[in-house]
């Protein structure tokens, strides 16, 4: 047997080969960071077998994609708040945990409603993943090595989305449906090995003894974001209806959430923490540089098939230009990260992007297909430069005991604006078709509505970038 000893550095010596301790750490986060996304994109592929399997309506099956999604845009913080309360490490394996065995209840579910509680489940352990993911990096790798790993786990969740569609269609195509959440008990389990395993203990644990839980602002909270989810995601006529009730419901709670925060002794979330000019700034480029993402994958297969006439297959394959190109790049944009700065490269990574929205809104009329290639290879790199280089400056000036919650409000505003860009920036594109249509052709109206879609696109980049410029001077004033 091998001899396996530690030296003072934290490496491990096996059989007289040096292997780093943080790597193998730093590994069990990125399986932990691949798995959420994982479920994300390999289970939208199984709905039209769900269908037939359980003979239900689309609008039942599709409860399976969103029980999963809801309940990680609900829970999310709350997660990350955990974590600073009870030790980031050890819940972290609790959700693993419950993700694994959530993914076993999935592979084993005799009927629809199981199916979509044991997705909720899951949605519950993937909160926690993507959540204290981002937190622990400062535990498992040096200072100098942050932005590296940030672009590591920033390629994680690219890897995640694009294996999702084609790992899904070959399970369904030979073990089956169930094979889908089978296939992810073993990651799971080797995530939690290494988590277990390598990662050092972090010394938030305390924080237990000095604070309550906020029962009152999770609940709010909790309700503002299923109200404002539900109003954007979910479709069908009761609940087209319903929409205006429940947008007026995120606001109402919202504004209880805020009430209970500022009177709280120990609130979910700090509203003088939203004073920090640069915290304030990341998130909200965050949910703005997330919706221009989403767009491209809303707008992006509709251009493709109806203004330049590709089929199913084709689409796929030029679809997956974009999460390919990210994989292929987030590790580099992490090593920018650590030789310039956190702060150059976001400005650098919101300027590729804005190069990347503009191409797309230019060169595929010119170019057909090799010019939307060409655009998306632009846009996919500044996206994991701006990932990157956000998450190392949200997350570099965050206290120990914070970090679980505020690596929380990070993944939040991803998701909420992933879910804004896929109701406003579809509809958008919807209308500005419907209006072309009167008086264009089909190809023609397409193009159309995707040209509008990325005007407005770029209008969010640019926002982005008068934000980070202006957090920058406001931070060097001492604002």
């Amino acid at each position: 047997m091998k001899s396996i000893i530690a030296d003072k550095d934290g490496a491990v010596l096996e059989g007289g080969v040096q292997v780093t301790a943080s790597r193998w750490a730093l590994l069990g986060l990125a399986l932990s960071m691949l798995l959420p996304f994982l479920g994300v994109s390999s289970a939208n592929v199984a709905l039209p077998t769900l269908i037939e399997v359980f003979s239900a309506s689309f609008g039942q099956v599709q409860w399976v994609v969103l029980s999963y999604l809801l309940t990680i845009t609900i829970v999310i913080v709350n997660a990350g708040r955990l974590g600073d309360l009870l030790g980031h490490k050890r819940v972290l394996l609790g959700g693993i945990m419950l993700f694994t065995a959530a993914s076993i209840l999935c592979s084993v579910a005799p009927t629809l409603p199981v199916l979509i509680a044991a997705r909720a489940l899951q949605g519950l352990g993937g909160a926690v993943l993507m959540a204290l993911t981002v937190a622990l990096v400062r535990d498992a790798v040096p200072e100098e090595r942050t932005g590296s790993a940030m672009g590591l786990l920033g390629s994680m969740s690219a890897i995640g989305t694009a294996l999702g569609p084609s790992l899904g269609g070959l399970l369904i195509s030979g073990p089956g449906w169930r094979g889908i959440f089978l296939v992810m008990v073993p990651l799971g389990i080797l995530a939690f090995l290494l988590v277990r395993r390598y990662l050092p203990e972090d010394a938030s644990r305390e924080a237990a003894k000095r604070n309550a839980f906020d029962l009152w602002g999770t609940l709010f909270l909790g309700l503002t974001l299923a109200a404002y989810a539900l109003a954007l995601t979910a479709g069908g006529e009761h609940f087209d209806r319903l929409r205006p009730i429940l947008i007026l419901l995120s606001l109402i709670c919202g504004g209880l959430f805020l009430l209970v925060e500022a009177r709280a002794s120990a609130p979910l979330i700090r509203l003088e923490a939203f004073r920090d000019v640069e915290l304030s700034a990341g998130l909200m480029m965050t949910a703005l540089v997330s919706t221009v993402m989403m767009a491209t994958l809303i707008v992006g297969p509709f251009y493709l098939s109806r203004g330049l006439g590709l089929e199913e297959m084709m689409v796929g394959a030029v679809m997956s230009v974009g999460p390919g190109v990210s994989v292929l790049c987030g590790v580099p944009a992490g090593r920018v990260v650590d030789r310039l700065g956190a702060s150059a490269t976001v400005m650098i990574g919101l300027v590729v992007m804005a190069a990347g929205v503009v191409a797309l809104i230019v060169l595929p009329p010119i170019g057909g297909v090799a010019g939307y290639i060409a655009a998306i290879a632009l846009l996919a790199p500044g996206y994991q430069l701006f990932q990157a280089a956000n998450n190392t400056s949200v997350m570099a000036g965050v206290s120990q005991e914070r970090r679980g919650v505020v690596s929380g409000l990070l993944s939040l505003s991803r998701n909420l604006g992933f879910i804004t860009g896929a109701s406003v920036m579809g509809a958008l594109f919807t209308f500005a078709s419907a209006r072309a249509g009167i008086s264009a052709s089909g190809p023609e109206v397409a193009t159309i509505g995707m040209k509008v879609a990325f005007i407005a696109a770029a209008g969010l980049i640019a926002m982005a970038i008068i934000l980070s410029i202006g957090s920058r001077l406001l931070s060097k004033l001492d604002w």
